[in-house]
């Protein structure tokens, strides 16, 4: 039976990764989480209290998909093996999503 091996650029997971960290930025550090969460009518000082301590949780997985994202391109062994390189990209994509989905669940509680 023929092995059927699956081939792609490594500028997908690198875009992915990019945008995923645009919008974590922008939802923490632009306000796009405030208005989100903090525009029915409640103080936005004490929203944005609330909402820092959400964001501090999620800073975390976005700072270890950080990591990932740019062990996966600087580290030399990384990049030379195919396999290594896609599990470090992979996980700092994932890392992305956990840390928008922890901005964003947080803010559902918190607002």
């Amino acid at each position: 039976m023929a092995r059927l091996e699956l081939r792609y650029s490594p500028i997908i997971p690198t875009i992915a990764s990019f945008l995923l960290a645009a919008l974590w930025g922008l939802s923490v550090f632009a306000g796009w989480g405030l208005q989100a969460f903090c525009a029915d009518g409640e103080p936005v000082s004490t929203c944005s209290q609330r909402l820092d301590s959400v964001s501090t949780v999620s800073g975390l997985f976005a700072a270890l998909a950080a990591c990932c994202t740019a062990a996966a391109w600087l580290l030399p062994w990384s990049r030379h093996d195919e396999r290594t390189f896609g599990r470090l990209m992979g996980a700092g994509v994932i890392s992305w999503i956990v840390a928008g989905g922890v901005l964003f669940l947080g803010g559902l509680l918190v607002g």
